[in-house]
């Protein structure tokens, strides 16, 4: 291993790649550490009842997400979720808008296009959430009496200037932007995908926290595994744990339902072409992390509304019935919470896959190639065997995740660990950081194999 990492760093363009991708999230783990002038940072983590709090686990969970700091607005507070909420959202529109539909097709061109609709709506989207955000520290502070913001930048009045909230705005709203053009220089001139390295570099940066944390409420002694406290057997349990949600990720990245396909023969003279047999390799878990994400966005929202809801409404039989959901919601280890969870990730598993895998359209291409699926017509016959078989794997990859998804919860109730500690070692967040690490493997090993040397994998 130690002469193949040489070999990496003797090749001078994929050195000045990697170099070049390690600075650029240097300065993102920088900008993650300023923040915004006119909030006082201390009342921002103490408030809505400090760490362990419903506002603290919500602010927490998201930001796991979207590569930010919403825990004590930085300038990167809003992270890089703005972009991929644009990106999905033309990406959805892209299937149901026709003329977003015909860009599509229009290859190099229409994908530029869309790319700068991207930007745009990335602007508005952040426009918009900074403005919520800033709305939110204001209200907070006339609602509880805590003052959230600087006494310096205040009115007569105890509130946060007009000239200051744009400020705030507009440097979050510039801070997300940045962040979004470091993901694309890093497509461009470094390696990996830019923006799932943010994210992977803003998880990794939290998992030494998580478990310094852990290691601190922690008495390393042998005290049984399931009994509340924190013992030896509690860290060897969590490290297996680790190395198999490790090797299960990758065994399920890796997996794949090949399809034999078979091209054609025809003549050419005295030569005969085609006629060959290959494969159509169709990923076991097709929709990636998407569902997960889909899924936790979602679920963060329902306890907060209806604590809400039942806040206001007292004590009467409807207040009753909202406070008692959220409470059901917020507990993340109530079978109604998980029961949901669960539901939601295969249901958006088999909406991503349908959104970006359309077997109509690859039965027409196999059918213009002259190749086709031993056993089965070219056109509605090939189309419908697509189908089935994708819902097939599809089911498959949305129970792993589902199982990787609830992971932290089961850890977080039996070892009685810290939630976001068992989210680090064993759940989502682990799930994003080795998807995203094993991809920047394989572009590395194609720019060695390129060269003829052996890759990383191997």
């Amino acid at each position: 291993m130690l002469e193949k990492l040489r070999i990496i760093f003797t090749i001078p363009e994929l050195r000045q790649k990697i170099l070049l991708t390690l600075f650029l999230l240097c300065i993102y783990r920088v900008g993650w550490q300023i923040p915004l002038p006119m909030i006082d940072q201390t009342q921002i983590a103490s408030f809505g009842g400090g760490e362990g709090s419903t506002l603290s686990t919500f602010l927490e969970r998201v930001s796991i997400f979207s590569a930010s700091q919403l825990t004590q607005f930085t300038i990167f507070g809003l992270g890089i979720m703005p972009y991929i909420s644009a990106a999905i959202i033309l990406q959805l529109l892209g299937s149901v808008y026709p003329p977003l539909e015909q860009l599509k097709k229009e290859g190099e061109a229409g994908r530029k296009k869309i790319n700068e609709y991207t930007r745009y709506l990335t602007v508005i989207l952040c426009l918009f959430q900074s403005a919520a955000l800033m709305w939110f520290v204001i209200m907070a502070t006339g609602e509880t009496g805590q003052n959230l913001t600087m006494a310096r930048f205040e009115n007569d009045s105890g509130e946060l200037t007009f000239g200051w909230q744009i400020t705030g705005i507009l440097i979050m709203t510039s801070g997300s932007v940045f962040l979004m053009w470091l993901g694309e220089q890093i497509d461009e001139f470094g390696i990996g995908n830019g923006i799932s390295l943010l994210i992977m570099a803003g998880i990794v940066a939290q998992m030494p926290g998580a478990m310094i944390s852990l290691i601190q409420n922690a008495s390393f002694e042998l005290s049984g595994v399931f009994n509340g406290t924190v013992g030896i057997e509690t860290f060897i349990a969590l490290a297996l744990l680790f190395v198999g949600v490790v090797l299960g990720i990758v065994y399920v990245t890796l997996a794949q339902r090949r399809i034999p396909t078979q091209s054609a023969k025809h003549v050419r003279g005295r030569r005969v072409y085609g006629g060959t047999r290959q494969y159509m390799p169709l990923r076991v878990n097709q929709a990636g992390v998407m569902p997960i994400i889909f899924a936790s966005s979602l679920l963060m929202f329902p306890p907060l509304l209806m604590i809400s809801m039942g806040s206001m409404m007292g004590d009467t039989i409807f207040g009753q019935i909202f406070t008692t959901i959220g409470d059901a919601f917020q507990n993340q280890a109530s079978l109604l919470f998980n029961l949901v969870y669960i539901g939601m990730i295969y249901f958006f598993c088999y909406f991503w896959t349908a959104i970006t895998f359309n077997p109509k359209e690859i039965s027409e291409n196999l059918k213009e190639s002259g190749t086709f699926i031993p056993g089965y017509r070219p056109g509605k016959t090939t189309t419908n065997y697509l189908e089935n078989v994708i819902e097939r794997i599809t089911y498959v990859g949305a129970g792993f995740l589902a199982l990787v998804a609830v992971i932290p919860t089961m850890v977080s109730s039996l070892l009685e660990v810290n939630y976001m500690v068992a989210s680090f070692y064993g759940g989502t967040g682990l799930l994003i950081a080795v998807s995203v690490a094993f991809d920047l493997v394989q572009k590395i090993d194609s720019h060695l194999i390129m060269r003829n040397y052996k890759g990383l994998l191997e």
